[in-house]
């Protein structure tokens, strides 16, 4: 059998699948970091930016021309240097024109380009017109002066510059965001002024450390007036390492009763506070504000009015628990991954960032220096050739009237160079005539002292570095502002706890046989004229506070909780509980208690066994509870009693036979969860037909109610002698006719 010819290939390379994907994912990945996510040191500027400022300088959009469609800017951007989508290019221009997205915008929008409380709601780009702001002009002054690299196009019929001759560490002024392929990057924007003086610290201490500079930097300028409260120390180790985090505060007064928000932190919406704050008053979690209004406009762009219930109220209390829960403060991650002069991306401090843009712009400054020097010697040559033909007009113009070849001649004749020649044919004879000799040997002093001077700058690192910070010192005076963001030194916000938000109202809170609860207002409630649905009827009541916390007990002794206030009236029905909580299959819930966290309960069940333990132990926010009591097979979870946790206190138990035990509390032990021990004695073989129906806890100088049908006996706590033992007794009989307790209460 013969082999299968395998084919041949020609002019095609052959490489494992992995290979080429793992190539094709890598030069992705590197064209995503270098050509569109990340920013270069020098300009700090992406490809987009760069392409699309100077599409607009190449327009003639400067700051003094008139504005032009921004769709005309777009055009030239995608159709000569940026071949990608025109949404994205436009949102790019639209974003270096938001005064509250860039500290320095570098474009002048006439036109809707959105707001701060959508910065996305811009007009469409055939509606709105764009030039470029004065400031750009430090990006681009000096582009035609030789000093930066061209590359093509991408296709190859025009040139564009790798990167513009900043005249300022543009990248720490306005800042910048990017995702790249495993990388981002997230500089935040700095003020002018401060940015540099830390370079002229850097350029007159070239040893200075990040401390040293973070005396001039004092931390980020956002474009708003927002409370920079991160602490001086964190904002150091920000600037030392590269990454970190910044956080801001909206800032706030009172008027009168009112409090007035003024300042947001930076990118943060208005109307998403707003609605942050609302949904917080909707929940009934935010019961000090009566009133909440937006009255932000042109003269007072941020403006949000709270109106509190009371002139009371704590204001930095109030204003502290929305801090902590909305976006009035915000966080924003420091991440300084730069691509440096080298053309990697690097994590660079404060220091690297700063000392790298000097490099730069001495590199940049050497070039402009060193284009200007070669123009003045080029015009130096022209001009001894022009001052020659001066001299002997006469026999130039003889020459070039009558020789065959002029150039040739003129050259032979005065020892002219090429280029001399050429500037001297190319010269109309009215304008040569018309030449002074002083007036040209006035040109050649001034070139000549240029020269001198621009010779000596470039030779001289002193020079060269004091012109730098001339002109940094100049472009401060003329673009440098106050700091927007004040640093305040601030605490951490804390969120109140619900309870410390609502106030502080009696209310009665009844629980019914299925399950269904209500709060109503007051302690002077009759629950059993309280109306109930069909079927149902009155399992138990407390009287508590609206801010105090809520537990139930199911059938399983697990607990359940809420607040008080979150409970509907009693107008109608209430609601089921299995509506808030989700208690196991079956299980129905028997009882509740009320009050704050410390508060001490007595839990025992039927077959008399129970513990005491604090109110806490039961709440928790989990739906499905929690199990807090232990309960025998056939044991039912009784009403806990309240303990004052006086001294001398007595747990009093009575069962359906009518056995009353009194004992002192001390005996029972203080448990988190469990069984407890045995409070009261029932006969094994009576556990079927009796049990304990309910337990309360007496404290000195109160007494002990018994309620048997309608009649109710009253006992003192020295009548309750009579019934003391030891724990887990048999207690003694009440006396004939009261032997039928319905329950128990303490006045």
């Amino acid at each position: 059998m013969n082999d299968p010819v395998r084919p041949v290939f020609h002019g095609f390379e052959q490489i494992p699948l992995r290979e080429y994907a793992e190539r094709a994912y890598l030069d992705y990945s590197m064209y995503v970091v270098l050509d569109r996510a990340l920013p270069f040191l020098g300009d700090g500027l992406k490809p987009v930016q760069r392409r699309i400022i100077y599409a607009m300088s190449e327009l003639g959009l400067n700051a003094g021309a008139k504005p032009k469609k921004s769709a005309r800017t777009v055009g030239d951007v995608i159709g000569k240097f940026h071949p990608h989508g025109d949404s994205a290019c436009y949102e790019a221009l639209v974003l270096m024109a938001q005064p509250f997205s860039y500290r320095y915008p570098l474009i002048e929008g006439q036109g809707n380009f959105g707001s701060s409380d959508d910065p996305k709601s811009f007009a469409a780009m055939r509606y709105t017109e764009s030039r470029l702001t004065p400031i750009a002009e430090v990006l681009l002054g000096e582009l035609a002066q030789g000093t930066v690299d061209w590359d093509a196009n991408f296709d190859g019929t025009l040139e564009e510059p790798k990167w513009m001759p900043a005249r300022l560490p543009h990248l720490l002024l306005n800042g910048t965001t990017g995702i790249a392929v495993g990388m981002a990057t997230d500089v935040p924007p700095h003020n002018l002024n401060e940015i540099v003086s830390a370079c002229v610290r850097l350029l007159d201490d070239p040893e200075a450390t990040v401390r040293d500079l973070c005396e001039h930097v004092r931390g980020p300028d956002y474009p708003t007036e927002a409370e920079i409260i991160t602490p001086a120390s964190d904002l150091l180790a920000m600037y030392e390492s590269g990454h970190g985090s910044v956080r801001a505060r909206a800032t706030f007064a009172r008027e009168q009763a009112n409090i007035v928000i003024t300042a947001l932190p930076y990118q943060v919406s208005p109307s998403k506070v707003i609605e942050q704050i609302a949904m917080q008053m909707r929940a009934k979690k935010l019961p000090w504000l009566e009133d909440l209004r937006d009255e932000s406009d042109h003269e007072n762009p941020t403006r949000i009015v709270m109106i509190p219930r009371s002139s009371r109220i704590d204001a930095d209390q109030l204003m502290g628990h929305l801090f902590a829960t909305t976006d009035l403060e915000k966080s924003y991650r420091v991440n300084m991954n730069i691509i440096g002069v080298d053309g990697r991306p690097q994590v660079k401090n404060l220091r690297m960032l700063l000392g790298e843009w000097l490099a730069f712009r001495f590199d940049t400054v050497t070039r402009r220096l060193q284009h200007r020097l070669e123009r003045v010697e080029r015009r130096l040559h022209m001009l001894e050739g022009l001052l020659i033909a001066f001299l002997n007009l006469d026999e130039v113009i003889r020459i070039i009237r009558h020789e065959d070849e002029p150039k040739a001649a003129l050259i032979a004749r005065f020892a002219l160079s090429d280029d001399q020649a050429d500037y001297i044919l190319d010269t109309k004879l009215k304008q040569l005539g018309r030449l002074e000799e002083m007036k040209l040997r006035g040109e050649q002093d001034e070139l000549d002292s240029e020269r001198d001077r621009l010779m000596t700058t470039l030779g001289s690192k002193s020079k060269l570095k004091k012109l730098i910070k001339d002109e940094l010192l100049a472009d401060a005076k003329r673009f440098g502002d106050a700091r927007r963001s004040p640093l305040v030194t601030r605490g951490a916000a804390q969120a109140l706890d619900e309870t410390e938000l609502v106030a502080s109202e009696p209310v009665t809170i009844v629980l019914s046989e299925k399950g269904w609860i209500r709060a109503a207002k007051g302690h002077d409630v009759d629950a059993t004229s309280l109306a109930y649905r069909e079927g149902d009827s009155l399992l138990a009541t407390v009287k508590g506070r609206s801010n105090q916390l809520v537990a139930f007990l199911d059938s399983t002794g697990r607990s359940y909780s809420t607040t008080a206030h979150t409970l509907p009236g009693a107008r109608g029905n209430g609601e089921p509980l299995t509506g808030r909580f989700s208690p196991p299959a079956g299980a129905s819930f028997q009882a509740l208690a009320t009050g704050d966290g410390a508060t001490r309960l007595l839990l025992a069940s039927s077959h008399g066994y129970g513990f005491i333990t604090a109110l806490e132990n039961l709440t928790g926010r989990n739906k499905a509870g929690k199990a807090i009591l232990s309960l025998a097979p056939g044991a039912r979870v009784l009403q806990p009693a309240l303990a004052t946790a006086v001294d001398n206190e007595r747990v009093v138990a009575v069962t359906t036979a009518g056995h009353l035990l009194a004992f002192p509390a001390g005996e029972l032990p203080q448990l988190d969860r469990g069984k407890g021990n045995k409070i009261i004695d029932i006969p094994k073989a009576k556990l079927g037909t009796e049990r304990v129906i309910a337990v309360a806890v007496v404290a000195p100088g109160s007494t002990l109610s018994i309620r048997s049908g309608n009649r109710t006996m009253t006992l003192s706590f020295k009548d309750l002698d009579a019934y003391v033992g030891h724990r887990a007794g048999r207690g003694g009989l009440l006396p004939r006719g009261w032997q039928k307790v319905d329950g128990l209460s303490v006045e």
